[in-house]
């Protein structure tokens, strides 16, 4: 099959985390789809060269570092960086996430940052071969469409490329490089379809500016044919999901008024509604259904790799057979103690005991649920309720996109114009889906922003998104206090946005692409203290 490169990209691994790792550009062999050959001789096999971006997602990195198993994974990370979720395996080493939660080996030097870089890029190669197989000027319609989806999933990788390695103010680095130089503005190469070697070993860090009209040439194309694509897997994104991608590019720009307006767009069209109470609690389907949701990644029975890499072992208390058998995932004590008891979104955590929801939560099995320590997730359930086969139970879906997000975004971006409107927004949304008895107790803009924010916190526990809107409103994270139940390493708090929001270029990055030397984020390892009770 013919191979593709991968630009700027180390894909050896380290034996070792404190070891540098070093490597060459690489040929990769596609392991799926079709090959731009292919489809030029076959416009068919367009279908199969583009089912090849969903099944890059998933792709396991390494088998030998449990946290390496693909996207779902880097959307764990996020949250992990927040405040709250919440991984506790006892400190005896079996959360594989512990170096993100407790900001260690976030240099250029360690395979954490090296799994990132790496996979996102992969899924980005991915989608640059669809976009490079595909003449829109010679194509058939259905192609057009192939070709749109594939400019949606690489505007939304290079969306959340932008965001996790721009730059921005904190309490602990300045906006200099190791070097001294001025790294103000800037997020990450730009590898597409019609990169050279040569070209991609003279890449620098892209400039906000440049990197958002990049992504906003590929949402406009994207919205353009998106129409003629013929599949309805939600696997893929859709007219309603370009939408959603317009609405948080826009947010990423603080342009709220246009925010607004593609939130709006994505929920008028889009066919799904939030999820009922009764859908999110259900302990067969519960969050593991990928025909609510806007948009999605489903694992089969063939494309799971091992039991243990894959989202229902690390998102699934229930899961028996995964890690968090041994690293229990968990609502932090102080997010939950603010949520509403009238919320039902509170049942999706194990009420501790002497609570008003003591008692009320629905699990798969009773007598395990019971064995639940205070605050664990009840979110994610396996596929199909089954605890113990990982065929069957890990063959699951994670959302990518939910109509949810749209509501809450549409919520925010009214309020940074109007308080009062976002007021309105966040209450409508709130009453009519989740808590009929809510109400927005603040008036002030800042105060309703960060109502909302909570809201979503809430909403999309686990899913990766918060992540986004602490970086970009400036929030701090806060784990130590009295009644976290965070473990020790865990507990920092920080007084803006962590420095560890900014993320830091790979060595092998650098090594291959010497454009970027002199120009990475500064390295936030170590730069806070646990805290301590005092």
């Amino acid at each position: 099959m013919k191979k593709t490169l991968i630009y700027g990209l180390g894909l050896l691994m380290a034996a070792a985390t404190s070891v540098s790792l070093t490597s060459c550009i690489d040929e990769v062999e596609m392991t799926e789809g079709a090959t731009l050959d292919e489809v030029n001789e076959n416009p068919n096999s367009g279908a199969a060269l583009i089912m090849a971006i969903p099944a890059s997602l998933n792709n396991v990195w390494s088998h030998d570092r449990a946290f390496a198993w693909g996207y779902g994974a880097f959307m764990r990370i996020r949250d992990v960086q927040c405040e709250d979720l919440v991984c506790d395996d006892g400190g005896v080493g079996y959360d594989w996430f512990a170096p993100w939660a407790q900001n260690e080996y976030m240099g250029r030097d360690y395979i954490y940052n090296q799994f990132i870089w790496n996979t996102l890029y992969e899924d980005v190669n991915a989608a640059n071969n669809v976009i490079k197989a595909i003449d829109p000027e010679t194509q058939v319609e259905d192609q057009l469409g192939n070709l749109a989806a594939a400019k949606a999933f690489r505007a939304m990788l290079y969306l959340d490329l932008a965001r996790c390695y721009e730059w921005l103010p904190n309490d602990k680095t300045e906006g200099k490089s190791p070097e001294g130089a001025d790294i103000t503005g800037l997020t990450v190469p730009i590898v597409d379809e019609n990169t050279t070697e040569e070209g991609a070993r003279n890449n620098p860090r892209a400039t906000k500016d440049v990197m958002a009209a990049f992504i906003l040439a590929d949402l406009q194309d994207a919205e353009k044919n998106i129409g003629y694509l013929s599949s309805a897997d939600k696997t893929l994104p859709h007219l309603d999901c370009v939408y959603g991608l317009y609405a948080r590019y826009y947010m990423w720009l603080e342009n709220y008024p246009e925010a607004e307006r593609y939130a709006r767009l994505a929920i008028d069209n889009n066919s799904t509604a939030p999820l009922t109470e009764a859908q999110a609690l259900d302990p067969i389907s519960g969050y593991n259904t990928l025909s609510q949701w806007m948009w999605g990644s489903q694992y089969t029975e063939s494309s799971l790799q091992n039991s243990l890499l894959n989202w229902t072992s690390w998102m699934s208390n229930e899961a028996t057979y995964g890690y968090t058998g041994v690293a229990g995932l968990y609502i932090s004590a102080a997010t939950y103690q603010r949520i509403s008891d009238t919320d039902w979104r509170k049942l999706e955590w194990k009420a501790p005991a002497g609570s008003p929801l003591e008692g009320k939560n629905i699990y798969i099995d009773d007598a395990f649920g019971a064995t639940l320590g205070a605050y664990a997730s009840l979110k994610f359930r396996p596929n199909q309720g089954d605890m113990a086969s990982f065929l069957t139970a890990s063959a699951s879906a994670y959302p990518l996109m939910r109509i949810e997000e749209m509501y809450l975004i549409e919520a925010e971006a009214a309020a940074h114009q109007d308080a009062a409107r976002g007021k309105q927004l966040i209450e409508s949304f709130m009453q009519t889906y989740r808590d009929p008895e809510y109400s927005c107790k603040v008036s002030d803009t800042d105060a309703v922003v960060e109502e909302i924010i909570f809201q979503k916190r809430i909403e999309l526990w686990g899913e990766g998104q918060v992540f986004f809107d602490y970086k970009r409103l400036n929030y701090p994270v806060t784990r130590g206090y009295s009644g976290t139940n965070f473990l020790e390493l865990q507990r920092l708090n920080t007084t803006t946005r962590p420095a560890w929001m900014n993320y830091v270029i790979v060595l092998t990055e650098e090594n291959n692409n010497p454009a970027t030397q002199g120009f990475n984020n500064p390295d936030p390892t170590g730069q806070y203290t646990p805290w301590t009770g005092q």
